[in-house]
């Protein structure tokens, strides 16, 4: 879906911008010039920004939970096989 009109923008360049390390308006404003012209794109643009850092926390928090999940099974194996 394209966010901003006036320089074609879309949802998916918003979503790009913020993997490759964009997380803020200013810094998104400054790489895809999204809210330079006329500014009404500016609230559907913000409302991307933050979905999608919110599921790229969630993702990175999801990664580091299987992560120690999975250190905490080692652990539990390799106290398990340690002779009394």
């Amino acid at each position: 879906m394209i966010i901003c009109v006036c320089n074609n923008v879309s949802e998916k360049k918003i979503q790009a911008a913020v993997h490759a390390g964009i997380h803020t308006m200013a810094e998104l404003r400054q790489e895809l010039d999204v809210g330079t012209c006329c500014g009404k794109c500016m609230r559907c643009a913000k409302q991307v920004l933050h979905t999608t850092l919110k599921q790229q926390e969630q993702q990175q928090l999801t990664q580091a939970t299987g992560s120690l999940q999975s250190l905490l099974d080692r652990l539990h194996i390799q106290v398990n096989a340690v002779p009394a």
